[in-house]
């Protein structure tokens, strides 16, 4: 009889009664796959460092536990059974222990059929799990734009934490709390998407269940169309700006990223249409311009009789100087540069990325975009920009591109900063830091140290005081606006809350620059101090109103901060609409006036502007047109573009779009100019230009009044306290 000699280096054990041989240092686990027994698992991948944490893989090596295969190494003469009644029993158990707290079907299992641990489960004959299921829900993660995150889902086996770790090396997942308690986390426990997370997708190509998905749906895909080139994963990985990007991620969300052509002259996109794609421009030139003439309504006349009319012009700010009006020398767009007030065109060229906000947030085009020569253009999706912007290369990019071309006439654009020398903005330039928030994070607190000063580079930020009762929301702060001031001028304390309302980016100017920059250019301190000495003078009014009036009973019904409301006495109206059609009449049959509203005691309050406590008409506009005076009046600004955001925002319909025919270029006669109807938001204020409004002069039955609601209502208020 001739014995086999084992080979240096090899070990020679039995797997369920077949000998076998392996490689020292093999693991159980992998000397059963190499001789092909499969053994289950859940916690384990072939390219992650074995943990041992789901023990699914156990196996009987005649030891006194069941050992774990995945992390047990082999010796010699070692006796491995994998499917004994003992394991399969213990196997069983543990797949019950996992489904009874997992919500089946998950994501995963919904969407493509195939859970790992639901497969395990049915494979194992489990229908119904005998143990109870968890009582609270660890619940659901939507911060990230690429990524659904599902904690009842996770299993907690690490596969997530090894692919961002080993595989990535980004080091954002990490394990949070004990026991019963324990779970998944990004960075210090922070939404996905406020963390360092840069979707690159390991996490979710790892995950076995429902817990990580990729949140694309129907529709993603971009329309192709004449001029349009869907990539394939490989080819994006081939290009600089998708470096380190997940492949898996870019063929999950392939469609998301088109590659366009434009000819020369060809428009790339609509200012007021809305879109959800953003535009990077790699080869060519394109301008960018609004077409929308530059002027606000003014409304004319008075109201003397039925017959007189008022008639609403489109003037500009020379012809028609308004108290507060924008300071701005520039036009706040959706791209890496800003427009001139008095010639609002400008050129877009390789590297510039335009529509972000647009992108993101689904906001109406700001400008109208041709291009000037033959253009190449990368077209994507929001999940798709998400990734690219949480790229470093990507970004270093972009920021370099807004530090070169757009910081400087940020600055410059606020007449207060028109005196700072070359010298000082090319040492911001390089000093400043760019910052991203997430919708709903807070940039800084009221009360807390004021030590830095911000300008708004993208997005919307919500300035609000706390009042007792209520928030009472300041004003909404697009690109281009500032704020931080007052902190570092006044008490070195913040005076209200800042609030990023969507996808926002700020220059952060320290402490340290913007006392050197006052310090430095006197006008500039002393242009701040005015603006700073205005604010808190409208502060201390308000905070005086509130001591004064019930804030809870105005701020349930938005009235406390009107300048001027239109009531009406229910118990004298009669309901004929002379007001509305009054007003239709006066304001060339565009009605400001809508006979409905809130209501308080007998009295309705009719929709006209109340200047809100939250004016969500701020919210979105494309080009930073609508905005408050200090006095807390809503002034629309000569740039409007008539898009209709504004007064589809507005809860109270106090917001109108008003056509006018004006002359633009024809695009089939080139040199000739035609007709077109061009809109302007306009909204009711109640006339307060003159003695009496129409709507009111109309009334027959003295039903409509224009009162001042914090007399009016503080003294009904007053004398229903007193009874």
């Amino acid at each position: 009889m001739t014995t086999s000699v084992t080979p240096p280096g090899m070990i020679e054990i039995g797997i369920d009664g077949k000998p076998v041989r392996v490689p020292n240092g093999t693991t159980v686990f992998d000397a059963a796959r190499i001789n092909g027994i499969s053994i289950p698992t859940l916690c384990h991948l072939q390219n992650q460092t074995p943990v041992g944490v789901c023990r699914l893989c156990v196996v009987d090596t005649g030891a006194r536990v069941l050992s774990a295969s995945c992390v047990r190494p082999v010796e010699p003469g070692m006796k491995v059974v994998t499917n004994s009644e003992k394991v399969l029993n213990v196997r069983k158990t543990l797949l019950e222990l996992l489904m009874s707290d997992h919500p089946s079907p998950c994501a995963r299992q919904e969407k493509s059929g195939d859970c790992e641990l639901e497969a395990l489960a049915k494979a194992a004959g489990i229908s119904q799990p005998r143990f109870a299921k968890r009582s609270v829900a660890r619940g659901n993660d939507d911060s990230s734009l690429a990524i659904a995150v599902d904690h009842d889902a996770c299993i907690l086996c690490d596969r997530c934490i090894r692919g961002c770790d080993e595989v990535k090396n980004n080091f954002v997942l990490g394990r949070m709390g004990k026991g019963y308690s324990a779970g998944i986390a990004f960075d210090l426990n922070a939404p996905m998407g406020d963390s360092t997370c840069i979707s690159c997708g390991e996490c979710m190509v790892s995950c076995p269940t429902g817990a990580l998905t990729n949140k694309g749906l129907a529709g993603t895909a971009i329309a192709g169309g004449p001029g349009a080139e869907i990539f394939e994963a490989e080819e994006l990985l081939q290009i600089p700006v998708f470096k380190g990007v997940s492949g898996t991620f870019l063929e999950l969300n392939r469609g998301a990223i088109v590659n366009r052509h434009f000819r020369k002259g060809e428009v790339i996109c609509r200012e007021g249409e809305f879109g959800s794609t953003a535009f990077y421009i790699v080869e060519g030139r394109a301008k960018v311009s609004i077409s929308t003439p530059i002027a606000h309504v003014k409304t004319q006349g008075g109201a003397k009789g039925f017959f007189n009319r008022l008639t609403s012009t489109l003037v500009g700010r020379e012809e028609d100087k308004r108290e507060e009006e924008a300071r701005d020398r520039t036009i706040p767009i959706d791209a890496s540069v800003d427009l001139s007030y008095g010639n609002p065109v400008a050129e877009l060229g390789p590297g510039d990325l335009f529509g972000e906000m647009t992108c993101m947030n689904f906001y109406p085009r700001s400008a109208t975009v041709i291009a000037e020569s033959d253009v190449v253009a990368y077209e994507m999706l929001r999940n798709v920009l998400d990734i690219m912007l949480k790229n470093k290369t990507f970004r270093a990019q972009l920021d370099e591109t807004y530090r070169r071309r757009a910081l400087e006439n940020h600055l410059r654009g606020v007449p207060m900063f028109a005196d700072l020398s070359p010298e000082f903005i090319g040492h911001l330039k390089e000093g400043v830091e760019l910052q991203r928030f997430a919708p709903g994070q807070a940039i800084v607190q009221q009360g807390e140290p004021a030590d830095s000063f911000y300008l708004v580079r993208i997005g919307f930020v919500k300035v609000s005081e706390n009042y007792p009762g209520g928030e009472m929301v300041l004003a909404y702060l697009s690109r281009g606006d500032y704020f931080g001031e007052i902190g570092l001028l006044g008490g070195g304390v913040r005076t209200a809350t800042c609030t990023a309302l969507d996808h926002v980016e700020l220059v952060r100017v320290s402490g340290d620059d913007f006392r050197d920059m006052v310090a430095r250019f006197p006008s500039v301190r002393t242009g701040l101090e005015a603006v700073a000495a205005e604010r808190r003078a409208a502060n201390q009014q308000r905070l005086q109103m509130v001591h004064s009036v019930p804030i809870d009973q105005f701020l349930s019904q938005g009235l406390m901060e009107a300048q001027s409301l239109l009531i009406l006495d229910l118990q004298n109206c009669t309901r004929c609409d002379a007001c509305v059609n009054a007003c239709a009449d006066a304001h060339d049959g565009v009605t400001r006036l809508v006979r409905d509203g809130l209501r308080f005691d007998r009295y309705l309050v009719a929709t006209s502007c109340r200047q809100c406590r939250d004016p969500l008409c701020m919210v979105g506009c494309p080009v930073g047109s609508i905005r408050r005076r200090n006095s807390l009046e809503v002034i629309i600004e000569d740039w409007c573009i008539g898009c209709g955001l504004c007064a589809r925002n507005c809860p109270y319909g106090n917001i109108n779009l008003h056509p006018f025919e004006v002359l633009a270029d024809d695009p089939e006669n080139a040199g000739r100019k035609k007709a077109v109807i061009k809109q302007k938001a306009t909204s009711c204020d109640l006339c307060t230009h003159l003695k009496e409004p129409s709507c009111v002069y109309a009334c027959p039955h003295d039903a409509a009044h224009r009162v001042d609601p914090k007399a009016f209502f503080g003294e009904m208020l007053s004398q229903g306290g007193a009874k």
